[in-house]
C-alpha cells in the first residue's frame, strides 16, 4: 500500500513540474527541423510495437500519419485517448495513426491501450525513448502531423476535441 502511495505522489510530482500537458489544441507548424536528424527523413526511424512486431516509418508514406506521443501513467493521455479514437474512426481509412508509448516499462503500456479504448490503432513500444528523440519530443502527450510526402507540418499538444480537426485540417494540406 506504501508503494502505491509513493507511486502516485511521484506521478504528481512529475505532472507538476514538468509534464503531461493537455494543450490548447495548438501545434507548432515549424518544427519539422525537430523531426529528423540533418539530411534524414522524418520516416527515418524503426520501433517494434507492444504485440512485438518490427516497424518502419517508412511503412507510413504516401499517406498523412498522426504521431501520438503518450505514456502509460499520464492522466492526460488517458483523457485525450476519445479524440483520438474518433479521428481513427473518422479517417483512419486515410491517416496512418501511431500511438508511441514511452517513459514507462514495456510491460505497462498495454494496460493503457485497453483502459484507453485505442487498440485499434498501432502502438509502438518505445521504453528506451529511441522514437522519441528522432521527433524531438520532450513531454507527454504530444502530436507530430506527417503529410503524405513525409514531412512534419505539426509538431505539439492536443486537446482531446482539437485532434479531430487537425486530422482533418492535415488532410487539406493546411
Amino acid at each position: 500500500m506504501v508503494g502505491r502511495g509513493l507511486s502516485r505522489l511521484l506521478v504528481l510530482v512529475v505532472l507538476l513540474v514538468g509534464g503531461c500537458d493537455a494543450g490548447s489544441g495548438h501545434i507548432d507548424a515549424g518544427a519539422s527541423a525537430r523531426a529528423s536528424s540533418p539530411g534524414g527523413s522524418p520516416l527515418d526511424f524503426t520501433g517494434t510495437t507492444l504485440d512485438g512486431k518490427a516497424f518502419d516509418g517508412h511503412s507510413l508514406a504516401g499517406k498523412p500519419a498522426v504521431l501520438w506521443f503518450w505514456a502509460p501513467w499520464c492522466p492526460v493521455c488517458l483523457q485525450q485517448a476519445p479524440g483520438v479514437r474518433a479521428a481513427a474512426e473518422r479517417f483512419g481509412d486515410r491517416v496512418n495513426f501511431i500511438g508511441v508509448a514511452g517513459l514507462d516499462k514495456t510491460q505497462a503500456m498495454p494496460e493503457f491501450v485497453q483502459l484507453a479504448k485505442v487498440g485499434s490503432i498501432t502502438h509502438l513500444a518505445d521504453e528506451p525513448g529511441v522514437v522519441w528523440k528522432h521527433f524531438g519530443i520532450t513531454e507527454q502527450s504530444t502530436f507530430v502531423l506527417v503529410d503524405a510526402s513525409g514531412r512534419v507540418t505539426g509538431h505539439g499538444p492536443l486537446a482531446a476535441d482539437a485532434i479531430p480537426d487537425k486530422v482533418a485540417a492535415l488532410l487539406e494540406g493546411r
